[in-house]
């Protein structure tokens, strides 16, 4: 089991469960680990202003989470966790890898909007990789185009 503060899911069957009661759900399968940890916390801090939203863990490692790693929605993902979100018990995104608390909002906003007018405007422009810098050191850059209106825009002025 994991050591965060969010609902576990142990199993096949409360995966389903928990998918098909709640309409809006972003489950997180990870490790205790520096690129998870990090995720959990964000969605921990989220959870109080996105209450519409269920957010739960599930152990990647745990033998019980089998039928996790044969979704579709993981079979081409790479870097743990994985974290998908599930609207209506269907998938509407997923991701893979550390995320910024910005990037995970912006999904929650999205997918998970209360009404029509909550929808976030940020195009899905994100360019990940490696480079090198210098002789040796190497850095993990992720570069995002926003479009921000109003308020918002005059705040990055």
């Amino acid at each position: 089991m994991l050591y965060t503060d969010l609902k576990h899911i142990e199993n096949a069957e409360e995966f389903a469960r928990v998918i098909s009661e709640n309409e809006n759900v972003m489950l997180i399968c990870g490790r205790m680990g520096t690129l998870c940890i990090p995720v959990y916390r964000i969605a921990l801090e989220l959870e109080e202003k996105y209450r519409h939203v269920k957010f739960y863990d599930m152990e990647y490692d745990n033998p019980e989470s089998y039928f996790f790693h044969a979704l579709p929605e993981v079979s081409d993902l790479m870097d743990i966790p994985y974290t998908v979100y599930y609207k209506n018990g269907l998938p509407v995104k997923a991701t893979a890898g550390i995320q910024t608390k910005v990037q995970v909002e912006a999904i929650l906003k999205k997918e998970f909007a209360a009404t029509a007018t909550d929808k976030a405007d940020f195009p899905d422009l994100s360019i990940n990789g490696s480079f090198l810098f210098g002789s040796d050191i190497k850095s993990d850059v992720t570069i995002r185009s926003l479009n921000l209106e109003g308020d918002d825009r005059n705040a990055f002025r």
